[in-house]
């Protein structure tokens, strides 16, 4: 059980968050716990919808997204975030169970995108407060400064909804991960 108390439907969710909620459910067919959750605060749902779906637009592909939030979950150690971001890893970004065990282990089978999943753990790790060794690897790999922008704004993206998760113990809504599996 949550120790915030998530709204159980959209209409139990504050009046400002219901029409964002309906988008949401609208988009993914239904609303997970993390969405009725930030709607507690109307504000925090709109700023979390905001850069969500503007990173959505960014330059980097879906797969690359889903292999950062992946890496920052585990360093992080949320469970929710791990469970959600392996079921969307498989079944939208198409990710294999080898890639995903990579990226949670702050790699990637991916030539390239080994070179955004480890710069997304420096940043995680260090705060980032990355080398310019660390910049030039990155840059050295094919990212540009506006991709490099977007893998930091992803890890901090991720690194809000893992701290949400795991003050509030959010109830798990996906096919959940053996607990074994992650570091805290």
């Amino acid at each position: 059980m949550s120790r915030i108390t998530i709204p159980a439907t959209i209409e139990e969710a504050p009046v400002a968050s219901q029409p964002l909620l309906q988008n949401v459910k609208q988009m993914l067919g239904s609303v997970p716990n993390l969405f009725r959750l930030a709607s507690v605060s109307p504000a925090a749902l709109e700023g979390y919808l905001g850069i969500f779906g503007a990173l959505g637009k960014g330059a980097l592909p879906a797969a690359t997204r889903e292999r950062v939030a992946l890496a920052v979950s585990q360093i992080n150690g949320c469970g929710y975030c791990l469970s959600a971001h392996t079921y969307l890893g498989k079944n939208l970004a198409k990710l294999d169970d080898a890639e995903i065990l990579a990226n949670r282990n702050g790699h990637s089978n991916d030539a390239k995108a080994d070179a955004a999943v480890r710069f997304a753990v420096k940043v995680t790790n260090e705060k980032g407060r990355v080398s310019s060794d660390d910049l030039r690897a990155i840059r050295d790999a094919g990212y540009d400064d506006a991709q490099i922008i977007e893998i930091v704004q992803h890890v901090a993206l991720n690194t809000w909804t893992n701290y949400l998760n795991s003050v509030a113990e959010t109830e798990i809504d996906f096919p959940a991960i053996d607990d074994q599996q992650i570091a805290s």
